[in-house]
């Protein structure tokens, strides 16, 4: 039986979302016995113990549903937003938020823009849901062309995504910016604003200087600064009407009940998160110095990664991958010449150092 001829017309190009190598699998791969991941951009220093204590005790009630609507976490969300309930959505991590947002209001005949280098999940959901990608060319290679995104509007124009940090390319977007291209779109156009790392800029940041537009769409995630990754819980915050129609895409209970346990934990432990983005900067800024001073450095980030960029790249993740560190290839984002190094601990970041050194040696000799 010819079961792709009976699939739904995208399919035929669609492919599954590729995180980064898991490390049981280099182990099995390379026969070692101890690697480091720095390829999924995760917080190295794990869940605030308040979180891991709640996940705990929810545990003894698992045999129980979650609250479909997870009253308490959005409630807590919603005040730390300074809104109401009705304005937050909870997804199995913001890629699902993300997901749920372009399938609402983009389908067949409808197009949906972002960055040629921005998250991949974009082009994913647009091509999953039926609807046209348009990809715009960063105006440098890294940083998001606003202009040429106002340039690619017209009447098919359903979704703009646009990721401040940007992952991969770590280039951060200015308030002023983004309001001076806000106020360009029309009104009828959703436009997600993607901060999943948000935690990391929040330095650069007026809290009085909130953004207006009436299809504004935040997304953020507790995989990153708050480390639970493992949980996957996202959000996404916007205007009620629009929350309200996202929801009917909304599978039942979708954010599980340790998901919204640990999450809620975490965000009441914002002293314990604050510390470990503190340390995440310290160390990044250690990682850049020393890409700099060996020439290696691609830009300037405000993620919790840096960007390595060498004709030799594939031949450098190869040899990092055979000393124990797997690094995240950016080839399937344009950049075959880019690796993207998250961020880890001090003696990951060292080990990291020392296992690129010895590769650069291996290169050059």
């Amino acid at each position: 039986m010819d079961w792709q001829s009976r699939a739904v017309a995208q399919v035929k190009t669609l492919h599954p979302y590729v995180p980064g190598k898991a490390i049981e699998l280099l182990m099995a791969e390379k026969g070692l016995s101890e690697v480091i991941k720095l390829a999924s951009n995760e917080n190295p220093f794990g869940p605030s113990p308040k979180a891991v204590q709640a996940v705990q005790q929810a545990a003894l009630n698992m045999h129980r549903y979650p609250d479909g609507d997870a009253i308490a976490l959005r409630q807590a969300l919603a005040e730390q937003h300074q809104g109401a309930i009705e304005n937050i959505l909870l997804g199995n991590g913001s890629n699902e938020a993300l997901e749920l947002l372009i399938r609402c209001f983009a389908g067949v005949d409808d197009e949906v823009i972002y960055a040629s280098r921005g998250f991949i999940v974009y082009a994913l959901a647009t091509k999953a849901a039926g609807a046209t990608g348009v990809a715009v060319e960063e105006q440098d290679g890294l940083t998001h062309d606003l202009q040429g995104m106002l340039d690619a509007i017209n009447a098919q124009t359903k979704v703009i995504c646009i990721a401040n940090p940007n992952n991969p390319t770590g280039t951060l977007l200015s308030r002023a910016d983004l309001q001076v291209f806000l106020d360009q779109v029309p009104e009828n156009i959703i436009v997600i604003l993607d901060e999943a790392y948000y935690e990391f800029i929040a330095q650069h940041v007026d809290d009085h200087q909130t953004l207006i537009h009436a299809g504004l769409v935040i997304c953020r995630t507790f995989s990153k600064a708050y480390g639970l990754a493992g949980l996957r819980v996202g959000y996404a915050v916007a205007d009620a009407a629009i929350i309200a129609l996202v929801n009917r895409f909304r599978e039942p209970f979708n954010v599980n009940l340790l998901a919204q346990k640990g999450a809620l934990a975490a965000l009441d432990d914002q002293a314990w998160m604050k510390e470990k983005v503190e340390m995440t900067l310290f160390e990044r800024e250690k990682m850049e110095c020393f890409l700099e001073e060996v020439e290696l450095l691609t830009g300037c980030s405000y993620g919790n990664f840096v960007l390595l960029s060498h004709a030799q790249a594939a031949d450098i993740a190869t040899g990092l991958e055979n000393r124990g560190v797997i690094p995240r290839p950016l080839a399937p984002y344009g950049m075959a010449e880019t690796l993207r190094i998250s961020v880890g601990s001090e003696a990951e970041n060292n080990q990291f150092i020392h296992a690129l050194i010895s590769v650069m040696r291996e290169l050059d000799a």
